[in-house]
């Protein structure tokens, strides 16, 4: 008899779940992460909103990392957490170890002209501010998502994260 490997995808984060603990609650497990560079898009603020978005540009350059050995039942909780705001497509990235090029999966902001993207976005900053409201709001919203109950999603969430932007 022989054994197939589960489909594996790899996802090239650049916001929110940079931050290790935020990934871990989306994969139930730690995230191996491989630091990669995205050429042709720029990451932005969002006015009001604590989270970056990506859209293509030109001469941008976005840090992140990639997350590798994503399950489909992993995912779709990425897919869960990144809602109807975010398309996830195939990019190439750049390795920043090894300098190899990899076909990757991210999320792009589906609004392209959002009137409230400006600036850029600050991870650091973020982290301070936000993190640890992250990971309660992502426990939270994949725990409704397996079971909801008969809620809402704002009924068992709670509010929608927000900043003071």
């Amino acid at each position: 008899m022989t054994s197939s490997n589960p489909p594996s995808h790899n996802i090239f984060v650049y916001g929110s779940i940079l931050e290790p603990a935020v990934a871990a609650v989306i994969l139930d497990r730690t995230a191996v992460t491989v630091p990669a560079v995205l050429h042709s898009y720029h990451r932005y603020k969002l006015k009001g909103l604590p989270y970056p978005c990506i859209v293509p540009s030109e001469s941008g350059k976005v840090n992140g990392k990639v997350i590798t050995g994503v399950s489909d039942a992993e995912l779709n909780n990425f897919d869960v957490i990144e809602g109807n705001d975010y398309e996830r497509v195939t990019v190439e990235v750049v390795r920043m170890d090894n300098s190899e090029k990899m076909k990757v999966e991210t999320y792009v902001w589906v609004n392209k002209d959002d009137p409230r993207m400006y600036g850029e976005w600050d991870f650091e900053e973020w982290r301070v501010i936000h993190a640890e409201k992250f990971v309660e709001t992502f426990r939270k919203l994949l725990e409704w998502n397996k079971n909801p109950n008969g809620k809402s999603m704002e009924e068992a969430v709670g509010p929608l994260l927000s900043s003071g932007d």
